[in-house]
């Protein structure tokens, strides 16, 4: 690379930095969110209590939030110490973790494909494609934005491994893929990833490939085991009787197609999708399937003459098995979170294909002028955004004009509306959202408590039974009850409660017992 490259590459990286920047400045000026934040931070004391001996074997060895990722832990623990309730600093580092990783990215593609325009876009459409604001300007997805930078630094060794053999970079790159996987285990697939690097544009074949790969493969398996463990732990993996196989299956299809349509039209973006169940339309489901084999066929047809468009199609299919809820936890059915890693592959197609393209029509600017046009549009949806994520009510008002019927963003807008005193409206939200959803154990709770708050105990009473119906081994639908009897007098079911919580590892609040004569 000569003196001028050099200056152009310095340029492309300074240019794709300060234009991710600035498309998600506006996610600096975010608050706490109630949806989720309180769990990884604001409400957690290992958290808190900032890089203590005790914190970080918790950090370790803790299953909390039904996940094993101790780095994110250990991340959120430095922001805390650093910045302590002060939302802006978490969320710079989100930004700036970012920032690295769409200039990284932009530096392995372009060591590894020797092209610089091709990469800076895929790189710059990373970085500012809309769909992946929910990942950097939700604080309690950290996981996701310190897992990409690993799986960058992973490439980057991979790439200098494959170009100069030496245990260094292989123990540089599988190092960093071990610290991805304790970020977040969503990085599984990433050997599949490598195998496809070596095929293009690394045009390698390794002396020993199944040696080469096997500690990464390990690396995936044990993360795997260790994921599943945690999230039968946490009671998060639903069952097939809820999700039948073959509604698996058509959501996962559906979700193929609806993240490709997202990717290309990016509107009508949400915090929560809710599961479909078996109202998966059949149109979607065909679309899905037609987006999985029909490029593979033409992908297959053409790899010799255009290898790029099988690997980045084989890509964005790979990483996205992890999150197609064929193993479906919780009850979304997809989240914009889950494009992160996966949607790089659909860039690298689109960029060698509109290179192609431009090359038919013989030379000129007109592919450059587009793609920075198409980029520019990125960034300032994205900047839009990222302006949704500025509390938790913005959030889920912003979800309910993309979906009125959304259960999961009334129930939170109702938990919202309680925080700011305003009861009366929060009642109505949650009742909307257990109309929508009559098996949403969250939004019973919510509700009997806020009723209990009313003094409406006859009807606190029939929410917490409501609650306690459509999840039994969660102990705050116990207090719930025990509250609603303490408050119609009934003592002594009311303590019968009180113990049922302590059996299921709830302690009620001092409020409470204070009410209750002793027993």
């Amino acid at each position: 690379m000569d003196r001028g490259e050099r200056t152009k590459d310095v340029l492309t990286c300074t240019a794709l930095a300060v234009a991710t920047a600035v498309a998600y400045a506006p996610a600096l000026r975010g608050a706490f969110l109630t949806y989720d934040d309180d769990v990884y931070v604001t409400a957690n004391a290992h958290v808190q209590h900032g890089l203590t001996g005790e914190s970080l074997r918790w950090a370790g060895t803790a299953t909390h939030a039904a996940n094993w990722h101790p780095l994110t832990w250990i991340s959120h623990m430095i922001d805390w110490s650093l910045f302590g309730a002060v939302p802006a600093g978490h969320h710079a580092v989100s930004v700036a973790i970012h920032v690295v990783s769409t200039v990284l990215l932009y530096r392995v593609l372009r060591a590894a494909t020797g092209t610089a325009g091709r990469s800076a876009f895929v790189a710059g459409a990373f970085g500012l494609h809309p769909l992946h604001v929910e990942s950097v300007a939700w604080i309690s997805e950290r996981k996701d934005v310190l897992s990409g930078l690993c799986f960058m630094l992973t490439l980057a060794g991979y790439v200098a491994y494959a170009r100069k053999p030496g245990a260094a970079r292989y123990l540089l790159a599988l190092a960093a893929f071990a610290c991805g996987l304790a970020a977040k285990p969503m990085l599984v697939t990433l050997p599949v990833i490598l195998v496809l690097l070596d095929a293009w544009p690394l045009g390698r074949r390794a002396a020993h490939p199944f040696l080469e790969k096997a500690p990464f493969v390990a690396l995936a398996a044990a993360s795997a085991a260790i994921t599943i463990l945690a999230q039968s732990r946490g009671r998060t993996v639903a069952p097939l009787e809820v999700y039948p196989p073959v509604v698996r299956i058509e959501n996962a299809l559906a979700s193929i197609a609806g993240y490709l349509a997202k990717t290309v039209w990016p509107v009508g973006l949400s915090v929560a999708y809710p599961h479909p169940g078996e109202a998966v339309a059949p149109i979607r489901v065909v679309a899905g399937a037609a987006a999985v084999v029909l490029p593979l066929i033409l992908a297959w047809r053409w790899r010799a003459v255009r290898p790029w468009l099988l690997v980045g199609w084989c890509w964005y299919l790979t990483m996205l098995v992890p999150v197609l809820g064929l193993v479906q936890v919780g009850s979304q059915g997809m989240a914009d979170r889950y494009t992160y890693l996966p949607l790089i592959g659909v860039f690298i197609v689109l960029a060698w294909l509109g290179a192609e393209a431009g090359a038919l029509r013989g030379p000129g600017r007109a592919v450059p002028v587009v793609a920075i046009a198409v980029l520019g549009c990125l960034a300032v949806a994205t900047r839009v955004q990222a302006g949704t994520w500025r509390d938790t009510k913005t959030l889920f008002t912003h979800a309910l004009a993309v979906d009125p019927d959304n259960a999961v963003a009334h129930q939170n807008l109702g938990v919202a509306l309680a925080l700011e005193g305003r009861i009366d409206e929060a009642i109505g939200e949650l009742e909307v959202a257990v109309r929508l959803k009559p098996r949403f154990a969250r939004a019973w709770e919510n509700l009997a408590r806020l009723q209990v708050i009313r003094g409406r105990y006859r009807e606190a009473l029939d929410s917490a039974r409501r609650a306690n119906d459509a999840d039994p081994s969660d102990g705050d639908a116990h207090v719930d009850l025990a509250a609603a009897l303490c408050g119609l007098g009934e003592f002594a079911h009311a303590w019968e409660e009180v113990r049922a919580a302590r059996q299921l590892g709830v302690e009620p609040p001092a409020s409470l017992l204070a009410r209750l004569p002793a027993e």
